[in-house]
């Protein structure tokens, strides 16, 4: 129950606290607090943006067969379809945070149905989180591993 005071009271120390006041009332205990007793959590700044580059030589990819369990691990260059069992993955491009080629690679790929041309997925993919925007196929998982360079 004091938990739950001390919530709504920030709460109302925040909203309608001033500099000149030196004390608040409690508005569910009408008692009288010293104002200095409550700290503020700290303001944190945002998240800077980091600039990426995009990475000249392609990308790492890893293919899973569900059925077999096969996995594969493969590289391509940017515009290079590789062709794998029923699905064809074609790679845009794939880009890093400038000035750390080994961070977080995301890839923009686009995958096909063999068989009939259809899309199965087309859009970026990230390597940390792979399920973040993936594929949704049946029988195959593919993600990103990693960029390559040089």
């Amino acid at each position: 129950m004091r938990g739950a005071r001390v919530a709504i009271l920030l709460c109302f120390v925040a909203t309608t606290a001033t500099a000149q006041q030196s004390v608040i009332q409690s508005p569910i205990t009408q008692e009288t607090l010293p104002l200095d007793t409550f700290e503020l959590a700290p303001i944190v700044a945002p998240p800077t943006i980091q600039k990426a580059t995009v990475a000249p030589g392609g990308a790492t990819l890893r293919a899973l067969d569900k059925v077999s369990g096969e996995v594969v691990d493969f590289d391509l260059t940017p515009g290079q379809t590789k062709q794998l069992g029923r699905i064809q993955v074609t790679l845009g491009e794939c880009r890093f945070p400038t000035g750390n080629p080994a961070g977080d690679a995301s890839a923009h790929l686009i995958i096909r149905n063999a068989l009939d041309q259809s899309e199965a997925f087309s859009g970026w993919m990230i390597a940390s989180s792979p399920a973040l925007n993936g594929l949704d196929h049946s029988r195959y998982d593919v993600w990103v591993l990693r960029c390559i360079t040089s």
